[in-house]
């Protein structure tokens, strides 16, 4: 058997380890480092199978393979699937959370980062799958899970899809395939995870709804987002009991609250890193697009918000105008602006609170200092330092893991001295 893995990232280096471990005459080619273009363009005759990687586009070639699609085809189990432009990470780890509670053998897989493969031999007869989908993971899937989550969907990866309809072809695979033995769960404040649901023969459940207040005291993570993502995952693990959400909450109302307060979020995602001198420090990094830092800005209302914001940009600047809107609430009385999108944020808009910063660390440094005289102006307001960047990390970093561990360490490694006014005091450029 001769396999071609196209890029070598995660997914298709667990496609090395699986099929180097069940077939012993497999050889592997890795092709790595080319533009879409590129991948199409080769002569792949002498391979039996080719695994993309979830970023390349659709070669419709007959033996094109992808992670996401062997899986589906050679999962014995019952699969839950979720997508959403933001989120779908913080639905799974509350389904998983939930299943756990609830002394299932689960596992989550996905776009959350562990590659499917890594788990299928793992899998028994009593395990159940839940699946972080991303569009790309998404393009080409040729089945549906019996249970789909449907989260906000709104413009984002058109640096890579074609359009955005393109990508919202790809999200529809999720339920595309579905029976009426199937499952479907649709955020009904979205047009467009409504539009979707409606095109499946799924048995339909709406989310947000209505649950008891100790069921949502037992959400420990901030914003109404967060809230909505938990009534989604217990939707999900009703639909799995094949009983009503109601049902669930009434039958399990102690284990669901377990599960619900054992989740205290995921890295760089509304997570809260410390409080120093009354000032409370969050870290947002996966927050790569305007819509998502809006969301981050809304769970901190009445609060005195200093926000580090900019990245690089995927939409040729085209959303500008947008971010600058969101920065204009009374919650937001300082923006530190840094990478591509920030520079330009500042360079098309005059706005006293702009301070742009050459790097990271000036950006925290300029953050604390202006977050603890707004502490000392106003002591009864809560203050906060939100790094969301409404932008991709690419222009500055490897990644948005690489962003968000490196503010992290600046925030964790500043001393407990106040920041004082000096020499060095922030200005409109640090």
């Amino acid at each position: 058997m001769k396999l071609a893995l196209l890029g070598y990232g995660l997914e298709t280096k667990s496609v090395e380890k699986y099929f180097s471990s069940h077939y012993q005459d497999v050889e592997i080619d890795i092709f790595d480092g080319e533009t879409p273009a590129e991948f199409a363009k080769k002569d792949y005759s002498p391979y039996d199978i080719i695994f993309r990687s979830p970023s390349i586009p659709p070669l419709h070639l007959p033996n094109e393979q992808t992670v996401t699609r062997y899986f589906f085809d050679h999962c014995p189990r019952k699969i839950i699937g979720v997508t959403a432009t933001k989120g779908k990470g913080t639905i799974c780890s509350f389904i998983k959370a939930l299943l756990d509670a609830d002394h299932q053998d689960a596992y989550l897989v996905g776009n959350i980062g562990t590659p499917a493969l890594d788990i299928l031999d793992q899998l028994t007869p009593n395990s159940v799958v839940v699946y972080e989908l991303s569009s790309f993971q998404l393009w080409d899937l040729n089945k549906s899970p019996h249970i789909s989550v449907i989260g906000h969907l709104e413009p984002d990866h058109l640096n890579v899809h074609k359009d955005y309809q393109d990508y919202l072809t790809a999200k529809s695979h999720i339920t595309k395939y579905q029976t009426a033995d199937d499952y479907c769960i649709f955020y009904k404040n979205n047009q467009t995870s409504t539009e979707i649901a409606e095109n499946t023969k799924a048995t339909k459940i709406a989310y947000p709804f209505t649950i008891p207040s100790d069921v949502e005291s037992a959400i420990t993570l901030p914003g109404r987002h967060n809230k909505e993502n938990a009534i989604a995952a217990i939707a999900a693990i009703a639909c799995f009991k094949n009983i009503s959400p109601s049902e669930y909450l009434s039958a399990n109302k102690s284990a669901i609250i377990a599960g619900l307060e054992s989740f205290h979020g995921l890295p760089h995602r509304l997570e809260f890193i410390r409080e120093l001198n009354k000032v409370k420090y969050y870290d947002d990094n996966f927050s790569t697009n305007p819509s998502s830092t809006k969301v981050a800005i809304q769970s901190f209302p009445r609060t005195n918000l200093v926000l580090i914001l900019g990245g690089r940009d995927k939409t040729a600047y085209q959303d500008l105008e947008e971010i600058y809107n969101l920065t204009i609430t009374p919650s937001v009385k300082e923006v530190i602006l840094i990478g591509e999108s920030g520079h330009e944020l500042a360079r098309r808009y005059t706005d006293n609170r702009f301070r742009i910063a050459s790097n990271l660390r000036a950006a925290v440094t300029a953050a604390r200092y202006e977050a603890e005289l707004l502490q000392s102006e106003y002591p009864s307001r809560e203050t906060i330092v939100l790094m969301s960047p409404a932008a991709a990390s690419f222009d500055m970093f490897k990644n948005v893991y690489d962003r968000g561990a490196k503010y992290k360490d600046l925030v964790m490694s500043m001393p407990v001295t106040p920041s004082t006014p000096s020499s060095s005091t922030p200005s409109s450029e640090i």
